[in-house]
């Protein structure tokens, strides 16, 4: 039986006009494209985040779908969605698992690696 996988990439951006550093809010823009790279055919599910800022505060994000989809990929196939996310400092680390079934309902998890979310003066 072909096992099905979900490959995951993420390009993160910094969003100025949502961010107030005075308040220490720092909004980040997140751009996930999602490839079965599996044999068979599979949905995705739900979502799990887990958001560190550079104090090592901790958020976890968890809901069914991502962007009010739950999209049902083809081998080959892809879905790409922007999301958002704010914290309270100006760089941290987001990682996250989706949760997905194959269409014969084998469960399986797509791993999103860790992504840099920075604003770009906070580097220097």
């Amino acid at each position: 039986m072909s096992q099905p996988q979900f490959t995951c990439a993420v390009v993160s951006q910094y969003l100025e006009e949502q961010s107030n550093p005075a308040r220490h809010e720092y909004a980040f823009a997140y751009t996930v494209t999602i490839v079965n790279s599996g044999e068979v055919p599979a949905q995705l599910i739900g979502r799990h985040w887990v958001i560190t800022d550079a104090t090592d505060h901790v958020e976890e994000v968890r809901g069914l779908g991502v962007v009010g989809n739950q999209p049902f990929l083809k081998p080959g196939e892809r879905f790409e969605y922007t999301s958002w996310t704010r914290m309270g400092t100006p760089h941290g680390v987001m990682q996250g698992t989706f949760f997905c079934m194959s269409d014969t309902a084998q469960a399986f998890e797509a791993p999103v690696p860790a992504f840099t979310l920075a604003r770009q003066q906070s580097l220097h």
